[in-house]
Order: structure tokens, then C-alpha cells, then sequence
């Protein structure tokens, strides 16, 4: 099979792993003419989908062929699709020329599981060797890694990628054993909980050694020290696969909860069931609503970035899911009115990072201004925030909201109208 044709198999079966951002990455400039590529700088094609997924990664798979039967998977062992199967060389040599010609600024490599996950995990591990050590290669680099391989080529996996990924596939065990039978969630937890102490140990490593510079010492011993080791500087990240069963946001949200106080995950991705040929009877024959991953997303980054737990974004007592028609925070504000309307000259930054339509940048410009002045309803425009989302839950030195947050219809009224929602607004 020709190399074309390999590719044009392998890219698209490799799309329907969202977990490829490279976000995290180390800078590793190409100094004094020496290296190949750069995760800054000049050479480097950026570009991202509305989402915040990154679309400038040579994402491919090094093989479609796989021994498991994972009934969600379009490359499962039982599905009639075309296979194909790269050469690590293949890989190397694509990886080089595509960043040659400006395309890509890094690679993103995963495979399905061939002989044995020791053996798959190797070929992916040397892919990554022979790019950083016979090819100098500084770009960013992103292996999938497979849970039961040796804990000896994880290691070894963190030497040369920037980030390293285990997919939980599925957000429950029971949904796990019933469409992934041959996967074991125990594994893949103690995969990402080694990952994360491998990762933990070389942060610590590099901190000691930085601040070990600026102490008081001969230039010589500096010299002599060995560098802090290299261990998946970007992190670990995962993804779950949402709609192939019937678990709910709120369960979902909560094990995204899990995986970042417990493994300190970099990042979980959602991905929207997609149906597949020759599906199994268990798997639903549509895929669930777009917007729900995108709801999915907003609500992870409440919790990231806003300080919302999990069960406040999804609350016991609905069904469980996140509301289509408004973003999570929104939602929440509107179930709270009575946290609101928040004053922007006296509330602490907690309370400020939940009114809806604020970001996190937002919040430190209006906290870092209000330091000198009083907050006016001027700020905010100049700010170029949503007035119609914000206004009904702020109170400045020159406005109040009135009766609006007691309005019955005030979600309705937020809303924007049908034929002007947008999934990424």
C-alpha cells in the first residue's frame, strides 16, 4: 500500500479522538540554526477550532488494525473497514515533512492494539525516540498510551512527548463492561495515577533545580549538575465518549471531578457519540445533540476555571442533564437569583467569576480598576462584555437592575431566539 493511502486511512481514523490540544506544551526554540520545529515562534501553523480543540497536529494513527472489540470503536477487530499499517520510519518521515512545509506544529500519534499492548506501545514510544533523538525534533509531540503496556515504556513515553493521554473511554465502569468488556478501568487508573506521580516528581525536580540556581553557587558545580528530568511537561488529559450509553451529564461532570482532585489531569475531553457502520444493537442509532458536548465543555471550565463544583452545575433533583438553550453558568444564575445582583465595587472575585457573561480576564480588569475608581456602568461597556447577559445580575455606583431578577420570564428573556443560538455562543 502506497503512503497516500495509508494516510488517507489512518488520518481519518484518528478523528474521532478529541483529546489532540496541545496546550501545556513547553517552549523549545530551534537555537543556532540546530533542531527541527518549535512549539513558539515563526514556522509554526496555529490553528484551533471554535471549541479550543487544535487542528495543527499531524494527528494519525500508526495502525487501524486492533485486537479489541470495543463495540463504540469504528477500527474495532470485528468492523469491515479498510486497514492499513505505518512503518515508525513512515511516521517520522510524515511528521518531518509536513512540518517542513508549514503545515503542522507537532504530532499527535495513537494506535489500535496489535500483538500485544507491550508491543503496540513500543513501536508508539519509538516513533517519539527517533524524532527527538536522531532528528533533534522540538516540536510538540502527544502519545495515546495504552494502560496495561509496562510501566518501563510509559517512562519512557514521557522522556520525549509533551503529553501523554489514557482515554477512560466511557464515564462509568458498568458502561465500560457492557460496550468495551476487553478494557479494565482498574488499569486505567492506575496508569494515570502512576503517570501523575511521574509527572508530580519531575515538576518537582526541575523546581528544586531552578531555585537551587539562584542560591549562592560556584558556576563549575552548576555545570556539573545533571538537568532536571523530562517527564510530560504538558501534562495527561483523557476523553470520554458521550451519548453510546444513558449516563447523565451530572455523572459525567462528576467523574471529570475525580480525574482532576485525583490523577491532576491537564485536561478531559468530551466526544459526542458518532454512529458508526455496522453498529451493535446496544448503541443508539443517532447521536446525541451537538450542543451537549459543547454544554459539556462550558460546564468543565466553570469547574477549572470558576470555582463551581460539580453537583452545583448539574444539582439533584433534574433529570440530570445540562439545559440545551443557555450555557451552565447562566442556568445556574437564573436557579440563584437570590445570590444576585452582585456589586461590582465591594464582591469578592468568587462572586464576580459567576455572573454570567464575565470571564476570568474580565473579572482581574474590573478588580484591578476598582482599586482606583468606582465601577460605573460606562466600564463595562468599554469592557465589550454581553450587556443583555450581564446587566440583570450587576449593580456599578451609577446602576441597578430593578425588578429584572425578579422577572418570571427572565430565563426566557435571556435566551437568545432560535435562529440566532449558536453552539459556541
Amino acid at each position: 500500500m502506497i503512503l497516500q493511502s495509508k494516510l488517507a486511512i489512518l488520518a481519518d481514523a484518528a478523528k474521532y479522538d478529541a483529546s489532540c490540544a496541545s496546550s501545556g506544551a513547553a517552549p523549545r526554540d530551534s537555537v543556532g540554526g540546530r533542531g527541527m520545529g518549535s512549539t513558539e515562534g515563526m514556522g509554526i501553523c496555529h490553528s484551533y477550532a471554535p471549541d479550543g480543540r487544535c487542528i495543527s497536529l499531524l494527528k494519525i494513527l500508526l495502525t487501524n488494525f486492533c485486537q479489541y472489540d470495543c463495540l463504540y470503536c469504528v477500527n474495532r477487530v470485528s468492523s469491515n473497514v479498510p486497514r492499513a499499517r505505518f512503518t515508525v520510519q513512515e511516521v517520522v518521515d510524515l511528521t518531518l515533512d509536513f512540518y517542513r512545509r508549514n503545515c503542522i506544529e507537532g504530532l499527535f500519534l495513537s494506535s489500535g492494539i496489535i500483538q500485544s499492548p507491550d508491543y503496540t506501545m513500543e513501536q508508539v514510544v519509538e516513533v517519539a525516540r527517533v524524532l527527538r533523538e536522531e532528528h533533534d525534533f522540538r516540536g510538540y509531540i502527544h502519545l495515546k498510551t495504552i494502560p496495561d503496556a509496562s510501566p518501563e515504556l510509559m517512562e519512557r513515553a514521557g522522556r520525549h512527548a509533551d503529553r501523554l493521554s489514557i482515554n477512560v473511554e466511557l464515564p462509568t465502569p458498568e458502561g465500560l463492561t457492557a460496550l468495551a468488556p476487553q478494557k479494565d478501568g482498574a488499569a486505567i487508573a492506575r496508569s494515570m495515577a502512576r503517570m501523575a506521580v511521574h509527572i508530580e516528581d519531575a515538576r518537582q525536580a526541575r523546581k528544586e533545580q531552578t531555585a537551587a540556581k539562584l542560591v549562592s553557587m560556584p558556576a563549575s558545580v552548576r555545570a556539573r549538575r545533571a538537568p532536571a528530568p523530562h517527564f510530560a511537561p504538558g501534562g495527561q488529559s483523557t476523553q470520554m465518549i458521550v451519548g453510546a450509553d444513558a449516563t447523565d451529564d451530572r455523572t459525567i461532570l462528576a467523574t471529570s471531578a475525580g480525574l482532576y482532585g485525583v490523577h491532576r489531569l491537564r485536561r478531559v475531553y468530551y466526544s459526542a457519540f458518532s454512529p458508526i457502520p455496522d453498529a451493535a444493537r446496544a448503541l443508539p442509532l443517532i447521536a446525541p445533540p451537538t450542543v451537549r458536548e459543547h454544554r459539556l465543555y462550558q460546564a468543565d471550565w466553570l469547574m477549572r476555571f470558576y470555582g463551581f463544583a460539580h453537583n452545583e452545575i448539574v444539582p439533584a433533583g433534574q433529570d440530570g442533564m445540562l439545559a440545551l438553550d443557555m450555557d451552565p453558568k447562566l442556568a445556574w444564575a437564573i436557579a440563584h437569583r437570590e445570590r444576585f445582583p452582585v456589586n461590582l465595587n465591594t464582591a469578592p472575585r468568587e462572586l464576580m467569576l459567576r455572573v454570567p457573561g464575565f470571564g476570568v480576564q474580565t473579572v482581574d480588569r474590573l478588580l484591578a480598576a476598582r482599586r482606583v475608581r468606582r465601577l460605573r456602568h460606562a466600564d463595562l461597556a468599554r469592557l465589550h462584555v454581553s450587556l443583555k447577559k450581564v446587566l440583570p445580575f450587576v449593580e456599578a455606583a451609577d446602576y441597578r437592575p430593578g425588578r429584572t431578577l425578579d422577572a418570571a420570564d427572565l430565563a426566557a428573556r435571556m435566551a437568545p431566539p432560535p435562529a440566532q443560538r449558536s453552539l459556541f455562543d
